[in-house]
């Protein structure tokens, strides 16, 4: 994996020991398989066991069922994937020859008459390209959608992944790779918990339901609500004083 980085310092205990065993042997021979032995117990009794460091994006990109989605989503959305590059295509052709006469006229002396001319082409280029790209967008939703929902399902796995990867690996301290300068391979945790993923959720479900909308955007509208009817509150408070009758202080005296 590209994050995981080898220890330099263990790199250079390892062949400092592997340098000295021929003086070794010189002096006892009968204790060549110690010597030998010795360099490989070397790396592990420098590793302090319970911690450890996970990259949890690579996990998620590692699992089964995240590769298998990257790989059925072309299949089933390939009509939106054909309609977006048709209307890619066709964007294209219908702005080239506006860049073209843009070009062309650029080249001519520039005069305030033909400064406002291509002032208003580059205008013209710039909001054709602007509402092609936002037609684009809204023709692969179904595939931003279809990404999100996958992410989500592996997403909603990971705590409990991690969990068991550290209970069975003996971990009590998970770091992320950008709180450690170097480490050694032996700290990596990423690809147990991989395996975890794959236990907890070995496919994922590509296609998601009629209305699903990401949990940022479920997040937000929840909040949204939270806040106005917080706001509401106070003023449904506040109707009956204001429109209650007013009561007379005391007893008013008889006419005479």
């Amino acid at each position: 994996m590209t994050l995981i980085r080898n220890s330099a310092l263990v790199a250079a205990l390892s062949l400092a020991a592997l340098s000295a065993q021929p003086a070794l042997a010189q002096k006892n021979k009968d204790k060549d398989k110690e010597a030998a032995a010795a360099p490989a117990a070397a790396p592990s009794s420098n590793v302090v066991q319970g911690i450890a460091v996970a990259n949890l994006q690579a996990a998620l990109t590692n699992t089964d069922a995240y590769r298998v989605a990257q790989q059925q989503r072309p299949v089933t959305y390939k009509p939106q994937f054909d309609q977006a590059q048709a209307r890619g295509n066709a964007l294209e052709a219908q702005i080239k020859p506006m860049i073209d006469r843009f070009n062309a006229a650029r080249q001519g002396a520039m005069t305030p008459a033909l400064q406002t001319q291509l002032q208003g082409q580059a205008r013209a280029i710039q909001e054709l390209q602007e509402k092609g790209k936002q037609e684009i967008q809204q023709i692969l939703l179904p595939v931003a959608l279809s990404e999100a929902f996958v992410n989500e399902q592996l997403e909603d796995k990971v705590d409990q992944a991690v969990q068991k990867a550290m209970e069975k690996s003996k971990v009590s301290l998970l770091l992320q790779p950008g709180a450690v300068v170097a480490r050694a391979n032996a700290y990596d945790l990423t690809d147990e918990i991989v395996a975890e993923l794959n236990l907890l959720l070995p496919t994922a479900q590509l296609v998601p339901p009629q209305g699903w909308e990401p949990r940022e955007i479920r997040e937000a509208r929840a909040q949204q609500a939270a806040q106005q009817a917080a706001g509401a509150r106070p003023a449904a408070a506040a109707a009956p004083a204001a429109t209650a009758p007013a009561k007379p202080a005391g007893p008013q005296p008889e006419g005479r």
